[in-house]
């Protein structure tokens, strides 16, 4: 009668941990969706949205430019560049790096998101052949509701 019980409770416990395993997996197959809206004709935002790719963020790419995006979603126009994006609640200003994306997702801070000014040399989209390895100093900045900024992360310059 005992293994009886423990075979019974044994099938009960994989039958539960079965059930579960879909959601778990779901949870690991299920990278954050950002959505970027960009010039039609923008090849470092193209590279820009293969860089987010390639570190596990799902991507729906607008081609109807960014500066109405911008404006939407309310980030200042002097911290503009040549791309505007959304993920989670937060809006995402040029070539942010996805490292620092994830720390946003991360840390959850109460702030409208991050931006990267103007289109550096050396970060994700402006770092392709052309560029032979050259990169820019360049500050990624947490952007408050305000529109006040600080500096979430800084790049530093290397190369010729």
């Amino acid at each position: 009668m005992d293994s009886l019980n423990l075979t019974r409770r044994s099938v009960l416990l994989g039958l539960a941990a079965l059930t579960l395993a879909p959601a778990v997996t779901w949870a690991k197959a299920s990278p954050p969706v950002v959505d970027v809206w960009k010039d039609p004709n923008c090849g470092c935002c193209i590279d820009w949205v293969a860089h987010l790719k390639e570190n596990g963020f799902q991507v729906r790419l607008f081609d109807s430019g960014n500066e109405a995006a911008r404006r939407r979603l309310g980030m200042p126009a002097q911290l503009g560049s040549c791309h505007t994006a959304l993920v989670a609640g937060y809006v995402l200003e040029g070539h942010v790096p996805a490292r620092e994306i994830r720390r946003l997702l991360s840390e959850k801070p109460a702030a409208l998101g991050l931006a990267v000014p103007g289109m550096p040399v050396g970060s994700p989209g402006m770092d392709g052949p052309a560029y032979r390895g050259r990169r820019d100093a360049y500050s990624v900045l947490l952007v408050e509701r305000d529109g006040k900024t600080r500096v979430f992360e800084s790049y530093q310059q290397s190369g010729s």
